[in-house]
C-alpha cells in the first residue's frame, strides 16, 4: 500500500521545524509534513523574490515568485504558472485571492477575531450570504521563546490535487507575509 502524495491529503501541516534556540539554524524554512508528524516537503529561500518547495527526496514541487508586496505566482519545474495569490488592502493577511491551474477562483479569508483562522471559500464572505467553507487554516505557535508558527492546512475531500497545491502554496504565501525572510518581529 502507497502512502497518498502531499496533494492528495486533506490535512497537511505547513509550519518552521523546531531548533535550538542557542545555535544558529541552517535549515528549512518551512516543513510541510502530515497531520502525525511525517515529513512530506521543505520551503527553502533561494533569495528575497522566490521559494522553492521539495519533497523530503530532493524532488522539485513547484516556485513561489513574489512580485511587489503581495502578488505570488507558483510555477512548475517547467515554468509553466501552475496557480497565483494576491492580497489587497491596508491589512495583507486578511484576505488572499487565489486561481488555481485551472483557473478556479478561491479566497483564503480571516473572518475576524480571533485572528487564528483563515476560510477557504469560492465567494468573499463579506459579499452576501455566508459561502460554503472548502478548507480551514488554523495558525498556532509552537515555540513562544523563538516564534515558531505553524499553520493546520484542513481541505473538502473534494478539491482536486491541483487546487490543494494551490492552498498548500498559498498558506506559504501567508506565512512570507505575516514574517517576511529576515524579519524576526512578532507576526502580523
Amino acid at each position: 500500500m502507497t502512502e497518498p502524495g502531499l496533494f492528495e491529503l486533506e490535512a497537511v501541516v505547513v509550519g518552521q521545524p523546531k531548533r535550538s534556540r542557542w545555535r544558529r539554524y541552517m535549515g528549512p524554512v518551512l516543513a510541510v509534513s502530515t497531520v502525525k508528524g511525517t515529513p512530506l516537503a521543505w520551503v527553502t529561500y533561494t533569495d528575497g523574490t522566490y521559494s522553492v518547495l521539495t519533497e523530503t527526496s530532493g524532488e522539485f514541487l513547484f516556485r513561489i515568485e513574489k512580485f511587489g508586496s503581495a502578488k505570488f505566482r507558483f510555477t512548475d519545474a517547467a515554468g509553466r504558472e501552475v496557480g497565483t495569490a494576491g492580497a489587497r488592502g491596508l491589512i495583507k493577511t486578511r484576505q488572499l485571492s487565489l486561481q488555481t491551474e485551472q483557473g478556479r477562483p478561491l479566497l483564503l479569508t480571516r473572518p475576524g477575531l480571533p485572528y487564528t483562522e483563515w476560510h477557504l471559500t469560492e465567494t468573499d464572505p463579506d459579499g452576501g450570504p455566508a459561502p460554503e467553507i472548502l478548507g480551514r487554516v488554523t495558525v498556532s505557535t509552537i515555540d513562544s521563546w523563538i516564534g515558531l508558527q505553524q499553520y493546520v492546512v484542513e481541505m473538502d475531500p473534494r478539491l482536486d490535487a491541483d487546487e490543494r497545491r494551490t492552498v498548500v502554496a498559498s498558506v506559504v504565501c501567508l506565512h512570507l507575509l505575516r514574517r517576511p525572510p529576515g524579519d524576526s518581529t512578532a507576526p502580523v
